[in-house]
């Protein structure tokens, strides 16, 4: 970080009942008022260099300056260089200075060398060109916010780290920071493309969101790097719920200050499929469930994270119901699903399709057996969330079998009819031995279910049917009477005609 020093000689102000004086042989002739702190100084030599003080105090040995801008920290900077005072000047306070300066008029028109000049001279050749100092001059400008946009500090510099961020990473050296933890890529001496990521993060968000606008418009950054910028923002600024958290956090800032963080980071991800992860934006639909956004908001993250439903791990789906916070909101995890299958009727059903559908029904199924431990979870929406997906995408039933297990285990009062639907889920053919040996001996199970477990081990016992597949003539009902299925045909994957 850069730094002026100005003056050369020792500070001797002292502090005495809430007023500031200078140690002088000196009488003081002058009292200024500022906010609530008085300040005993000297006319000479003050009043050859603030334009202000000479028209306030050219006949009066007093004045008052209400809520100033730079505060008193700017207004004792620029007195102390009056009296030739040293001082250093930095990232740090150069922008109280410079309002407090220009506020006291202590321009080239009043005194030459005067301070203004000398601080526009060290925001230029050193605080512009400096990538930190221009995070930590913006940083200190929302203290005085009016006085720092009019005076151009905050558009130069964004302007400047604009610049920056555009710069080809081969050209960028170790100057520039790049503190996220446990990066060891220092030293390979090779600066990743999310160089800058972590430091606009330190940002207030509408100088955040300038900077992003900016080289968006640009059309230089690519979007998974803006989506980067935009997760590294979130993480640190709206304190992102843990996906195994059943509550919300209430600190500061706000409710109503993150939901409206959260809303507008929603709004700034690119439309570009893949420019954020689908982890990532399940993470902001549980934080706009937690929050209460607003329909729309949510809308477009149940679209957007249903189309990357397969990146999802079962943690990510454990949403709490609004209802009852230690139960599961089942609802929100079929509307992503009902997303993630309207997406994939459109695709071309190729490989990659296929493995992005076996990736969620084994998630889903995972999620299942977590759910189904719940004592919360209905019946009805446990099946209608299972039976939801293709049947030919589920090749073995484990992961399903166990997640009706537990439910049964866990859900004793269910009735018979109720029992029956869930194992109706379970084609029996698709168990693995171990599975169907559980299964015999499961008095949890329906009747009927026990018995097709058995006939699927004399189809394998006698080598007639390993896969079981759903054209079969033997099976379990589900097999047989499955009208919501899915098919893949003509290129497409669609749901199969009653």
């Amino acid at each position: 970080m850069k730094y002026m020093k100005l003056g050369s000689k020792p500070d001797t102000f002292y502090t005495e009942d809430g007023t500031r004086s200078l140690l002088s042989d000196v009488p003081s002739d002058l009292l200024v008022q500022v906010n609530d702190t008085r300040y005993r100084l000297h006319k000479f030599p003050l009043l050859l260099k603030c334009g202000l003080l000479q028209s306030l105090c050219a006949d009066s040995a007093e004045a008052a300056l209400a809520d100033p801008p730079g505060g008193e920290e700017g207004f004792e900077l620029c007195v102390k260089f009056a009296y030739g005072i040293a001082i250093n000047l930095s990232a740090h306070n150069l922008v109280a200075a410079v309002c407090s300066a220009r506020f006291l008029k202590m321009t080239e028109a009043v005194a030459r060398g005067n301070l203004v000049m000398k601080l526009e001279a060290f925001f230029d050749s050193c605080v512009l060109r400096g990538w930190k100092d221009c995070i930590v001059t913006l940083n200190t400008a929302r203290k005085f916010a009016v006085w720092s946009e009019s005076l151009g500090i905050v558009h130069r510099c964004i302007e400047s780290l604009v610049h920056k961020i555009l710069t080809h990473p081969s050209k960028v050296s170790w100057s520039y920071t790049y503190t996220r933890p446990g990066f060891s890529g220092r030293e390979s001496r090779t600066v990743p493309r999310d160089w800058w990521t972590e430091d606009i993060s330190e940002l207030d968000f509408e100088h955040f969101r300038t900077i992003i606008s900016a080289i968006r418009s640009t059309k230089e950054i690519p979007p998974s790097l803006v989506g980067e910028a935009l997760h590294v923002y979130a993480c640190k600024h709206l304190l992102l719920p843990d996906p195994a958290a059943t509550s919300s956090s209430e600190e500061s800032p706000s409710l109503a200050g993150r939901r409206r963080l959260l809303e507008s980071l929603v709004g700034m991800i690119p439309a570009d499929h893949g420019s954020v992860s689908g982890r990532f934006l399940l993470r902001l639909l549980r934080a706009a469930a937690l929050l209460g956004a607003s329909s729309s908001t949510t809308a477009e993250l149940v679209s957007r994270s249903g189309r990357q439903l397969h990146e999802a791990a079962p943690p990510d789906l454990l949403f709490p119901s609004p209802s009852d916070p230690k139960s599961y909101n089942l609802d929100l995890v079929e509307l992503l699903l009902e997303n993630f299958l309207r997406q994939l009727r459109y695709s071309d059903g190729g490989s990659a399709a296929t493995a992005s559908v076996k990736k969620v029904v084994k998630t889903i199924d995972a999620y299942l057996r977590i759910v189904a431990a719940s004592a919360g979870t209905p019946a009805a929406k446990f099946t209608a969330l299972a039976d939801a997906l293709p049947e030919i995408s589920r090749p073995e039933h484990d992961d399903l079998y166990w997640a009706v297990d537990t439910f049964l285990k866990e859900h004793a009062e269910l009735s018979k009819e109720e029992k029956k639907k869930l194992c109706r889920l379970i084609d029996c053919r698709n168990l693995s031995a171990d599975a169907r040996s559980h299964a015999v001996t499961n008095d949890r199970l329906p009747l009927r279910t026990i018995v097709q477990v058995l006939f699927a081990e004399q189809e394998k016992a006698a080598g007639g049917g390993g896969g079981g597949g759903a054209g079969s003539s033997h099976g379990s009902p589900r097999s047989a009477t499955a009208e919501d299925g899915y098919s893949q045909g003509g290129g497409q994957w669609q749901r199969k005609k009653a």
